[in-house]
């Protein structure tokens, strides 16, 4: 067992009923004046109100419309407002975006230049203002790990910005949090978890703790995502999704992803596909390249779904594997094709240039991939 660090917010509480905890977080944290972050689909939804309801005192700001995929500008004129006011902490309602812009804001208050300098690793040494996380949806695993994802208008291309200082001082998951959670989110994020704890399984920087949370993540959410997606109020495929994606994202927030995401970034950045929807296209094309450099993790990921029987060979297993994926993918409603979002062949070498510059997240990778591979990938995705 090679030597490693466990990175993970400060503080998790988890459980149905766990938003109660807030105010004595709050208190511990010396959060009296707050700013809450998040979107405009989770302020109409009633869980805003549900948490202010909880605050000992109105919020300072209310920072309601973070969109969809930031773009880093956005975020600094975020920045300008919370400048304003005199805050003591941010609170973070919602999902991946929503939760990656409230990291960046609180890990940002006091940094003078350009956000965009900030791209890469270990680019932010401090953080002045405490972070609460509270996730909407069971997907982007952001609550746990120290990265923030924001797209570059300019580069056309999402980028991360990895750092302790994103970690988050408390992450609440309440699976009733992610009930009023659209149809399409659910499918998307959830596919998004699952390939979380997949690429963290086959990641070359896997350890046994990272195993064993990516094991139980991907049983989890092959269980349950099709029941989450066909009925937002069953609680118990909630509670299930919710503990799955925090398992995924305690997974590769110390093991990493790997190819997927880097294939899956010049998408949104170029063409706003979301995320999980980006990596879910991606999922199986990958994964059909990478499988003879980690045959052994994916037939046990086979045997522990249960989509293989005994007598099936590994490369047999994979196959089912492989084809079970792609049907729970369809079940909940994900697009096969990238022709399915109006994308043109013609652009796969420009996708190609821009996703092997992803080499924070290649490098994971168990097989490495040439610019000619790549291209072959995405060729297979049309």
């Amino acid at each position: 067992m090679k030597v490693s660090e466990f990175k993970t917010a400060g503080k998790l509480i988890t459980g149905l009923g766990a938003i109660k905890a807030l105010p004595d977080e709050m208190s511990r944290l010396s959060i009296k004046e707050c700013a809450i972050v998040t979107d405009k689909g989770v302020s109409s939804s009633g869980l805003l109100d549900q948490i202010l309801t909880l605050l000992p005192s109105s919020p300072l700001l209310v920072i309601d419309d973070i969109p969809p995929e930031p773009e880093v500008n956005i975020i600094e004129e975020k920045l300008a407002e919370l400048r304003e006011e005199q805050v003591d902490g941010i609170i973070a309602l919602g999902g991946g975006s929503a939760i990656d812009s409230a990291k960046v804001l609180a890990a940002t208050y006091d940094h003078t230049g350009p956000l965009s300098e900030l791209f890469g690793e270990n680019t932010l040494s401090k953080r002045r203002l405490p972070l609460i996380v509270i996730p909407t949806t069971a997907g982007t695993g952001s609550e746990v790990t120290n990265i923030a994802i924001l797209s570059d208008p300019v580069a056309q291309m999402k980028k991360g910005i990895v750092s302790h200082c994103l970690l988050p001082d408390v992450a609440i998951v309440a699976p009733e949090m992610t009930k009023t959670c659209p149809q399409s989110i659910t499918a998307a994020s959830g596919i998004d978890a699952f390939v979380h704890a997949l690429e963290a399984y086959i990641s070359v920087n896997a350890s046994p703790i990272t195993d064993a949370l990516a094991e139980k993540a991907l049983k989890l959410i092959f269980a349950s995502l099709l029941h989450a997606y066909n009925n937002g109020e069953n609680l118990s495929a909630r509670e299930d999704m919710a503990t799955g994606s925090l398992m995924a994202g305690l997974a590769f927030g110390n093991a990493g992803v790997g190819a997927v995401h880097a294939l899956a970034y010049p998408l949104g950045g170029r063409f706003h596909l979301s995320h999980g929807m980006s990596n879910a296209v991606m999922l199986p094309h990958v994964l059909k390249v990478n499988a003879p450099f980690c045959q052994d993790k994916l037939y046990s990921v086979a045997k522990l779904l249960k989509v293989c029987e005994r007598h099936h060979s590994k490369e047999e297993a994979i196959k089912l594997l492989l084809s079970a994926i792609e049907k729970l993918c369809r079940d909940v409603g994900i697009p096969a094709s990238l022709t399915h979002f109006n994308i043109s062949p013609s652009c796969v070498g420009e996708l190609a240039e821009e996703a092997s510059k992803v080499t924070r997240l290649l490098r994971n990778n168990p097989k490495q991939l040439s610019i000619e591979e790549i291209e072959d990938i995405y060729r297979l995705a049309f």
